[in-house]
């Protein structure tokens, strides 16, 4: 069993529920559960959905201890054929998902569950601070590294993480996202996220001065080595006494790293006295609460930064530290193994679900961009050799006929009967997917501020099926 999967880490609702389904004989119903999110943090223009491995894991781990079903006894509220369920549980339904690592936008199942009730239910709780933590991160970090143009971005969070896994997994969730690594050692052992390290303010203060620091440094780490200048006075002692180590010690690999001051200033003075000094394959990194603002705004005012390690603006997603993603019903089977749609109504038009079981074609134009995504009955197909017509999301009154477009369907199938059926693709691999799925989004898309609104439509059907729904609800 994977330690990490914790069968009690769940809304204690999701075990009165289950209760209930099985007092009232609907525990072994069918039934379609979606995951889905209403807003992009940040009010961008896409997110990167991740932790998608991790959810796969505990679907396929779950198990329940004889201490589980003691303590849920001892709440005297279960029945015992609850109690029984629960000491046998398996998952035995079916699980699709969108790829970890693909852009995704608000509205559409990131995961769909087909599964008993009483199974379906037990998931949602580690489902969603699962997808949601690591969409969150890995969106956040998309942002970043874009802003960075080019230049590594470091995750440097841990110490201000909000917790163990929230470090961890978001160290995880930025590299699926294009950081080059991160300070968080047990993600690289874990996952293989690539860890770095140089030196803190500490290791200067503990020698007599500032440059036997360096000097020791670079002797014990004579690679690429990377030292702090900004301890005392950065242009006025820590560059010049880095430039005389690395000249006394053929050092012509490496690297200063500022955590203070005018970044901007101090750096295109960094860069001066090392190119003066002959050093020009010194790199310059920075720190100290960094975030894809700023590091616009360095990159614009002609800052010489080649790489940025960002900390706590990234592992908590500052600006925007909510990914609401949630889980919800959006169809049943009846005895007859027929399909009977399930809606949420509400006075908010953001939480009306669209109901039934659901698949997802992304749409790309003749330059290979994708343009829409189109929400469809789960046994429609979309014939790109056909015109289309869609909504324009700016103004749903106004119909679009889109011809010389290209269909793929998104959602994989991950479970099925209970078993795995997908391989799960190495980190790197999700890391290399990303990266090139972002790039298939029009610049326009990916603006921070104002981005164009990327196409989400309902299929004809699954909009006349939700219509009809939201009419028979309000009695109208």
């Amino acid at each position: 069993m994977n330690p990490r999967n914790i069968p009690l880490l769940c809304d204690f609702y999701e075990y009165t529920m289950c209760n209930g389904y099985v007092d009232n004989g609907l525990s072994d119903r069918i039934v379609y559960f979606d995951i889905f999110f209403r807003r992009t943090p940040d009010k961008g223009g896409f997110a990167i959905f991740a932790g998608l491995e991790q959810f796969i894991e505990y679907v396929k781990d779950l198990r329940f201890s004889d201490s589980d079903i003691e303590y849920l006894r001892s709440k005297g509220i279960f029945g015992e054929d609850f109690l029984r369920f629960m000491k046998d549980f398996r998952f035995t339904g079916d699980i699709w998902a969108i790829p970890e690592g693909t852009p995704v936008f608000p509205g559409e199942p990131l995961v769909t569950i087909r599964a008993k009730a009483s199974e379906a239910q037990v998931l949602e709780t580690f489902a969603l601070l699962t997808l949601n933590h690591q969409s969150l991160i890995a969106t956040k970090a998309s942002r970043i590294v874009r802003a960075a143009e080019g230049r590594q971005v470091m995750e440097f969070g841990s110490r201000r993480a909000q917790g163990t896994d929230a470090a961890i997994m978001g160290a995880r969730a930025a590299y699926i996202a294009g950081c080059g690594g991160t300070a968080c050692t047990v993600s690289d052992k874990w996952f293989g996220v690539p860890a770095r390290g140089t030196m803190a303010h500490s290791w200067v203060q503990m020698f007599d001065t500032e440059y036997d620091a360096f000097k020791a440094f670079c002797r014990t780490y004579p690679k690429s080595p990377i030292v702090l200048v900004d301890t005392y006075d950065t242009l006025g002692s820590g560059v010049p006494n880095a430039i005389k180590v690395f000249k006394e010690l053929g050092i012509t690999d490496g690297g200063i790293r500022l955590d203070s001051g005018d970044l901007s200033f101090l750096t295109k003075k960094a860069r001066k006295m090392l190119d003066d000094a002959g050093l020009t394959g010194i790199r310059i990194t920075v720190s100290n609460s960094l975030d894809e603002w700023i590091i616009r705004d360095l990159i614009e005012q002609g800052a010489c930064i080649d790489s940025f390690g960002v900390g706590d603006n990234l592992i908590t997603s500052h600006s925007d530290p909510v990914f609401n993603g949630v889980y919800k019903l959006a169809a049943v089977e009846d005895d007859d193994g027929n399909i009977i749609p399930k809606i949420k109504i509400s006075e908010c038009v953001e939480k009306i679900t669209t109901p039934h079981f659901k698949k997802i074609y992304r749409l790309f134009d003749s330059d290979g961009k994708a343009f829409a995504d189109l929400l469809c009955l789960h046994d429609e197909v979309i014939d790109d050799s056909q015109p289309l017509t869609i909504f324009d999301p700016d103004a749903t009154w106004k119909k679009k006929t889109i011809t010389d477009f290209t269909a793929k369907e998104l959602m994989v199938p991950i479970f099925k009967d209970g078993e795995l059926v997908y391989d799960v693709p190495d980190l790197d691999d999700v890391r290399a997917y990303s990266l090139e799925q972002v790039d298939l989004l029009w610049d326009e898309v990916k603006r921070f501020h104002n981005p164009h609104s990327y196409y989400v439509d309902l299929s004809q059907k699954l909009w006349d099926i939700k219509q009809s729904m939201i009419r028979k609800a309000r009695n109208v």
